[in-house]
């Protein structure tokens, strides 16, 4: 049995990690690069930096901030914003990062997506779906740019579609659940965690240990991702995985 992956999240903006509600109200939670080391201390099983206004703000990556995290880090660390073709890959992997996450730039070029894994592998590419309830239709729709944009995409049809065009893993962020401390979203996480054959990350919502339980119990996720909690000290990655072991969930 695969074991469950506990990996904290650095939404970075301007150089410094911010974290918010639903994507909004955002707050000061640090510096990466000292965030980066406390977390590869406390036995993270892999780290997640994403540039979260990148895309909007129509620029790359900060390539200087991700040679610094990488340079503290000895567990695997994923990459993403502004990441627009196989070039910006190459540079976000040189900078030390071992995958890169695309959001924006998949959706309005899913070639990009076939190019990156036919290039580096399928194991280097992420791919981020932002996905927020629909009532019209009953099912999630698919947001870009930092979930400014909604699109017509089904959260669980791109999944699907993303697995087929070589991406190696999916990190599903529900938009709803974002920072409210209250649980993943179950129904979503297991909706596309059945639909694919890929590893999913379940983001958004996580406020306690248990959280994480029902994210891999319940919802089937492979691996489970939080921030806020984890920035403000509230738990740490130890705590969680000595509950998840308590429980009899497989962590390393």
């Amino acid at each position: 049995m695969l074991t469950k992956r506990i990996i904290p999240c650095l939404d970075v903006k301007e150089g410094r990690v911010v974290k918010g509600i639903q994507f909004l109200s955002l707050k000061d939670a640090g510096d990466p690069v000292e965030l980066a080391k406390v977390y590869d201390k406390q036995g993270a099983d892999e780290l997640v930096f994403l540039d979260i206004s990148a895309s909007h703000e129509g620029r790359k990556t900060m390539v200087e901030v991700v040679q610094s995290v990488a340079a503290e880090l000895a567990i695997p660390f994923t990459v993403g914003g502004g990441i627009n073709s196989v070039e910006d890959m190459k540079k976000i992997l040189r900078a030390g990062a071992d995958k890169v996450s695309l959001n924006t730039a998949a959706i309005l070029r899913p070639e990009l997506i076939t190019e990156g894994a036919d290039f580096f592998g399928s194991q280097c590419i992420v791919v981020a779906i932002d996905a927020k309830f629909d009532e019209e239709t009953g099912g999630w729709k698919v947001y870009t740019h930092g979930g400014r944009n909604v699109t017509e995409k089904d959260a669980v049809d791109w999944a699907k579609e993303v697995a087929a065009l070589g991406a190696g893993e999916i990190l599903l962020t529900s938009m709803d659940s974002d920072g409210e401390k209250k649980g993943f979203n179950i129904e979503l996480t297991k909706a596309v965690s059945e639909a694919v054959s890929i590893p999913v990350i379940a983001s958004g919502g996580a406020g306690n240990a248990e959280h994480f339980a029902g994210a891999f119990v319940k919802g089937k996720a492979d691996a489970a991702l939080a921030a806020s909690i984890f920035h403000y000290k509230e738990t740490s990655v130890n705590e969680v995985k000595k509950y998840l072991r308590a429980m009899e969930v497989h962590v390393r």
